[in-house]
């Protein structure tokens, strides 16, 4: 699924342009980006949240040589599913399988 995919359900199910629907969802994209930034937890109930983890600085090999290479300290947006979107695609994925 596309961006454009998704502004035009939400147009849809909202009854609104595709501009508003692409507003609505640029705006949601940078909220969450903002929150990453400041370090905040952004938990979006019944979908799930995102968080920042500090990965520290490590030691990895370089595949193609074996050479030692230090990989730099960075930060990580992680997403969390809430336990209905666990659910959700357990549930799925049980009824995919049965024949």
């Amino acid at each position: 699924m596309k961006n454009t995919d998704i502004i035009d359900r939400v147009a849809v199910a909202a009854g609104i342009t595709r501009a508003n629907a692409k507003t609505a969802l640029d705006t949601v994209w940078s909220s969450i980006i903002d929150a990453a930034h400041s370090g905040e937890v952004l938990s979006i109930p019944g979908f799930g949240k995102f968080s920042v983890k500090e990965m520290p600085a490590r030691k990895g090999r370089n595949p193609a040589t074996g050479a030692e290479i230090d990989i730099a300290a960075s930060r990580k947006l992680s997403f969390t599913p809430a336990k209905a979107v666990k659910d959700s695609l357990a549930a799925s994925a049980s009824t995919s399988t049965k024949k």
